[in-house]
């Protein structure tokens, strides 16, 4: 029996393919001293890993989920335990047919083989599938299967071999002690151990076990059925696990793929079943293990009919039967994506879960280079453990989307579909006006955020001709010609934007200024009611936050950033103030509207007494002024182009606010604009880059062409990578494209959204000295230009103004040029407008 050490440098909840992987990983990155803990048994202690189909699809919207897949199966591959096969998703209806194109298109963006099929030609690969019952496929021939219970193995092994790791299976955790917000102990069946590292890996219960250490994980156990049909006659002489490709029959949710001398069918079709964790059996009341719940026929017989449809002399044999049925427990979260770093309940603290077998390696790796102090190979940022606000965490809430996600996983969704469950929760105090203007809403973390205005549909006739109407069903789902509207009128006079979605942090104290110092590339140290815009860095260089600061008094500074990144950057701030620096989230005590356009000072200087002329209230400052019996801080930044303000304001005296300035703003023509003004069309005519989507951790400000005259004297992080960034060329630059022509092969007119792939004029991908392709990371209209706006990193080669290229989107390719290859914006390039 192996002695339970007094302390460890880590200890590791679960030994899953995360947990597995997590100490390979931090072994080869000198931990030592490690411990692994699970209360099953080793190989299979009993969680999902030792269920799950264990195929690898490569295709993902998602660049981080792409990238954390791509990772493991190189992980996998080099363990030798991966197996491929090939893979192939079917389509039973032309709006599949349509999905697959664009499938296709983000696989070729992100330098993945694929390709359109026939049903001939699938009928080829999979030879038992009935053709007549589909209208052709997309071929992914790297798509493989991976032996994952032995992959960890391997790795658990690799890491005790090298003397950093003691395994203690059969071991329970029973708590785990915090004191000053720091992790000190783990206590277990064989005893307490020390240590100020502990990572939850495991999986379905993991909520359970953060709750010991007074945390919260959004995450909930989901069923997903799967049996196993066999003895299949045609597989009885293949050799190994797989001879043939997977089939996602995507249209019903379903999947079939060999294993060994059965065929597995599974299903995300069934009613969505919840379990709570602490509703999960234990080992001794498991028939087969407490992840392999009791099989209910009544929610898979629907889905075995359309498997039998599909496969029907190969599921149909009178031979074969069901050997193997299981009520699988998965874990979900409510965007999708894991929870993985540190998170924010206590230092020492970390998270791996809600991880995948296909992404399980990668999520390892990432996560031991977190807690080794480095910049994680794969960009993570949208799977911060610490990224979900109180609200989300909630069982309510958790549960909510994981229901609604569920019959989602294979669906046709668009990138901009919207979440109905769990609304509304946040709501700004200018909801109820918003409602009667007929706004549309979009949900972000929380926050109900008027996209447009269906009042504005009265602007349409004014501005006919211009407003770049879509006629396709794809793009105008979540859009409207409205938004175009919208934003001319602002261009035209003035328009408020309800940004009570921000997130408003304030860091104060005597240390305040070295805080944000360090935390910032721009300069801090300006005079009081200076408002500065500034990038944050990781240890590498490469982006952690894009925001603005502004210094409100000698000791005390107010960080605005976005909602949707809140939580992420207060987080990061926590884990770098010093002694002396002190930091507080008052994002819901504050809420902020946004007034701006040629028209915005007439509006705000008949509402107040304060200066508010250019000479009296500068570009790039802030500071209290009083508007109709409110006192407002004031700052003069623009994200649209425009001149004008944002004006902050106690939540509670929101409404009165924008009362005021609503019944200000009649003689002037201001309008409500919604945020696809303010995120989409105003922000692209301007060339500003936004954080995820432009600005990421896998870029430096010199390629994002950010750069400034000087570097400060002060220290900050990722200071060094960018004194040695800014003495290299770029090999990739930042540059804003047009589209010369929209129309399709049928004569449609095509409106990019973004993600796809930006080709040579020969039809090539284009791929930079870092192994880096080129994709469109922001795309919309720009209605004051005329043109519908792309935003890509190009190689440097390519990034000359004028330069012809293609973009492919939906399996076609358009003509695109490279209208500019710097920061200079398309609207306005001298901003003469935001300094008027």
């Amino acid at each position: 029996m192996t002695e339970t050490p007094a302390r460890a440098s880590a200890v590791i909840i679960g030994a899953g393919i995360v947990g597995n992987s997590l100490v390979h990983h931090l072994a080869r990155l000198g931990w030592r001293d490690l411990v692994l803990v699970d209360k099953g048994p080793m190989p299979n202690p009993g969680g999902s890993t030792g269920h799950a189909s264990n195929f690898i699809f490569p295709i993902e919207y998602s660049k981080m989920m792409f990238e954390l897949t791509e990772d493991s199966t190189a992980q996998y591959q080099d363990l030798g335990v991966f197996t491929q096969s090939g893979g192939i998703e079917v389509a039973r209806t032309p709006e599949r047919m349509i999905e697959l194109k664009r499938r296709c298109s983000q696989a070729k963006a992100w330098c993945i083989p694929a390709e359109l099929i026939t049903p001939g030609e699938v009928n080829k690969l999979v030879p038992y599938l009935d053709e007549s019952v589909i209208l052709g496929g997309a071929h992914f021939p790297t798509v493989g299967v991976v032996d994952s219970l032995r992959a960890g193995t391997l790795m658990r092994e690799s890491a005790q071999r090298s003397g950093a790791l003691t395994v203690l299976p059969g071991t329970e955790v029973y708590g785990i002690s915090v004191s000053g917000g720091q992790v000190r102990s783990v206590t277990t069946s064989a005893g307490e151990i020390l240590t100020d590292n502990v990572v939850i890996c495991c999986g379905v219960w993991s909520p359970r076990i953060a709750r010991m250490a007074g945390a919260r994980l959004a995450l909930t156990p989901t069923v997903h059925q799967m049996i196993s049909v066999g003895p299949i006659a045609l597989f009885a002489d293949t050799p190994g696990e797989i001879s043939y490709p997977i089939v996602r029959d995507v249209d019903t949710n379903m999947y079939e793929r060999q294993h060994g001398g059965d065929m597995e069918v599974g299903s995300y079709a069934h009613r969505p079943i919840i379990v709570p964790p602490d509703e999960i059996p234990s080992i001794e009341e498991s028939v087969l293990s407490p992840t392999e719940m009791p099989f209910t026929q009544e929610d898979f017989d629907p889905q075995l009919e359309q498997a039998l449809e599909l496969m029907p002399e190969l599921l149909g044999d009178e031979r074969a039967g069901i050997r193997y049925a299981i009520n699988g427990l998965i874990s979900m979260t409510p965007d999708g994506h894991p929870l993985l770093g540190e998170m924010p309940e206590a230092k020492g603290l970390w998270a791996a879960a809600a991880s995948w077998i296909k992404e399980g390696p990668g999520c390892g790796r990432a996560v031991a280079e977190l807690m080794s102090g480095r910049v994680p190979t794969v960009d993570v940022h949208e799977a911060d453990a610490a990224r979900f606000y109180p609200h989300q965490q909630t069982a309510e809430h958790v549960r909510g989307r994981a229901r609604e996600g569920f019959n989602k996983m294979y669906g046709i969704v668009h990138p901009a579909e919207q979440w109905e469950s769990g609304r509304p929760v946040r709501v700004g105090p200018a909801y109820e006006r918003e409602r009667a203007l007929d706004a549309v809403f979009y949900e972000t973390a929380g926050w109900e955020r008027p996209f447009w205005y269906g009042v504005n549909a009265g602007l349409l006739d004014r501005y006919a001709g211009r407003l770049m109407e879509r006629t396709a069903e794809w793009e105008s789902r979540w859009w409207s010609p409205v938004i175009n509207a919208e934003h001319l009128a602002m261009r035209d006079a003035c328009a408020l934007v309800d940004l009570s979605a921000f997130a408003v942090l304030e860091i104060a104290g005597p240390a305040a200024l070295d805080a944000v110092q360090n935390l910032s590339v721009a300069q801090l140290n300006v005079p009081v009611g200076r408002v500065v815009y500034t990038s944050w860095l990781d240890e590498n260089g490469g982006f952690r936050a894009d925001l603005t600061v502004m210094r409100l008094a000698e000791d005390r500074f107010r960080v605005v950033t976005g909602g949707a990144t809140g939580m992420s950057d207060a987080a990061w701030i926590r884990r770098h103030l010093p002694p002396g620096a002190f930091l507080a989230d008052l994002t819901s005590a504050w809420t902020t509207i946004g007034l701006w356009g040629p028209r915005a000072r007439d509006v705000l200087a008949s509402v107040t007494a304060d200066d508010v002329s250019h000479a009296g209230f500068g570009f790039g400052t802030c500071r209290e002024i009083e508007v109709g019996g409110t006192v407002v801080l004031a700052s003069r930044i623009s994200y649209v182009g425009e001149l004008g303000w944002e004006l902050h304001v106690p939540i509670e005296q929101g409404l009165r606010l924008w009362d005021t300035l609503w019944q200000a703003g009649q003689p002037h023509g201001v309008v409500p604009a919604g945020i696809g003004v303010y995120g989409t069309t105003g922000r692209l005519e301007k060339g500003y880059r936004a954080f995820g989507a432009e600005l990421t951790p896998d870029y430096t400000l010199v390629e994002a062409g950010m750069t400034r005259p000087k570097v400060k004297e002060q220290a900050f992080v990722g200071k060094e990578a960018y004194l040695r960034q800014r003495a290299e060329p770029p090999c990739a630059v930042m540059c804003t494209l047009t589209v010369d022509s929209h129309t399709s092969a049928d004569g449609s007119l095509r409106y990019m959204l973004g993600g796809e792939p930006i080709l040579s004029p020969a039809g090539e991908r284009l791929v930079d000295a870092k192994g880096r392709p080129s994709y469109v990371t922001s795309a919309g209209s720009g209605p004051s230009v005329g043109r519908h706006l792309l935003m890509a990193y190009l190689p440097a080669e390519h990034a000359v103004e004028g330069n012809s290229l293609l973009v492919e989107y939906l399996g076609e390719q358009y003509p695109v040029t490279v209208a500019r290859a710097s920061a200079t914006p398309l609207f306005d390039p001298e901003n003469a407008r935001i300094r008027s």
